[in-house]
């Protein structure tokens, strides 16, 4: 009975020490100054936020995530605007013209542009010039980056004006996809992971965007999107944005280099089979910005240039040229990215070990 009576007081013991450890730590989390993100509901950006909730990168940099889910583009610019959200997933095109409105908001890059011209497998056209009287396909809109991408490189190459050498059909991107599926359209320009998807299944690529951009003589990665934030308020919080920064690079480090990650979140990516998530895998880990110095401002710049003359001030508004604080600036963000890129995948184990 007296054995029976120690038990049950150990018991007791244990019992309100492990409700203490556990409200400490609450309490210590809670007491963690929060950065709220806005992020599209479905986009490609939840496979990064995913992965930090799972291994807590937030806590590991001292700050609570915050996560917004919203509907479009134009959602996250107004809860940007309002302060419903801190931080965002935007382009520099829009940072930029934000700017030239007096706004102060400014980008960290993350990604580069990427994708290109998609044709059918069995396509026999080998250049634009193909292309003529044909019906290409855009995702976008009219003022789509890769679109006047394109448009800029046909006339340089070619001397063609592919608006009126070709009927241009634009579409959402789902749509765009199936379109190409039933042979409607004969070539497309898409987002990333629709191209990723029909790149899976036979798809090639006419001409990429690097090409376009080597042929307008821009030979440096130029980045695209990015994370943008209000430069005031990272003036204000800036040990809760290098935290986040930190906590982003790192998710993205492991989606680089651990596979076992992919299998982690591969619901999220809504692949419809083997080929479709390796194709995602694959263009996602190419799309990582591995290096941004005055090289790389240098080529955005000429962007820029061309993109101005391309879509004018429906794309760039009241911008004339690229401001320099466009893109944030700082020496607190440790690149494990940028190096691991630079050194290889030798140290992949130890990347992978550390969660």
């Amino acid at each position: 009975m007296y054995m029976l009576f120690i038990r049950l007081v150990l018991f007791i013991i244990l019992c309100f020490s492990c409700i203490k450890a556990n409200a400490t730590e609450a309490n210590t989390e809670t007491n963690l100054p929060s950065v709220n993100v806005g992020v599209l509901k479905y986009g490609t950006v939840n496979w990064e936020i995913a992965v930090i909730k799972h291994y807590k990168l937030d806590k590991k940099y001292n700050f609570n995530l915050q996560v917004m889910p919203l509907s479009n583009k134009n959602a996250s610019a107004v809860a940007l605007q309002s302060k419903a959200v801190d931080i965002i997933l935007g382009d520099w095109l829009w940072v930029n013209r934000q700017r030239f409105n007096g706004k102060s908001y400014t980008l960290y890059p993350t990604s580069i542009a990427s994708g290109g011209l998609y044709i059918n497998g069995d396509s026999t056209a080998k250049s634009l010039h193909d292309l003529t009287q044909a019906k290409i396909g855009v995702a976008g809109g009219s003022v789509d980056k890769n679109w006047l991408l394109l448009q800029a490189y046909a006339q340089k190459k070619y001397k063609l004006n592919i608006k009126k050498n070709a009927e241009i059909v634009f579409a959402t991107p789902p749509l765009l996809n199936r379109l190409m599926q039933r042979n409607d359209v004969d070539a497309a320009i898409n987002f990333w992971h629709y191209n990723a998807r029909l790149s899976a299944n036979g798809y090639q690529l006419l001409v990429s965007v690097p090409e376009m951009l080597a042929e307008l003589g821009v030979t440096n990665k130029v980045p695209l999107l990015g994370w943008v934030f209000d430069q005031d308020w990272a003036a204000k919080h800036n040990r809760k944005l290098t935290g986040f920064l930190q906590a982003s690079n790192d998710a993205k480090m492991l989606l680089l280099f651990c596979d076992e990650e992919w299998q982690r979140i591969r619901p999220l990516t809504k692949a419809e089979n083997d080929e479709v998530f390796i194709a995602l895998k694959k263009e996602y880990r190419t799309r990582l910005l591995a290096k941004f110095g005055p090289e790389e401002m240098q080529a955005t710049k000429q962007v820029f240039a061309i993109l101005a003359q391309q879509g004018g001030r429906n794309l760039v508004g009241k911008a004339t040229t690229l401001a320099a604080e466009t893109f944030w600036q700082t020496d607190d963000i440790n690149h494990p990215i940028f190096n691991q890129l630079a050194e290889g995948s030798s140290n992949r184990q130890t990347i992978c070990a550390f969660k």
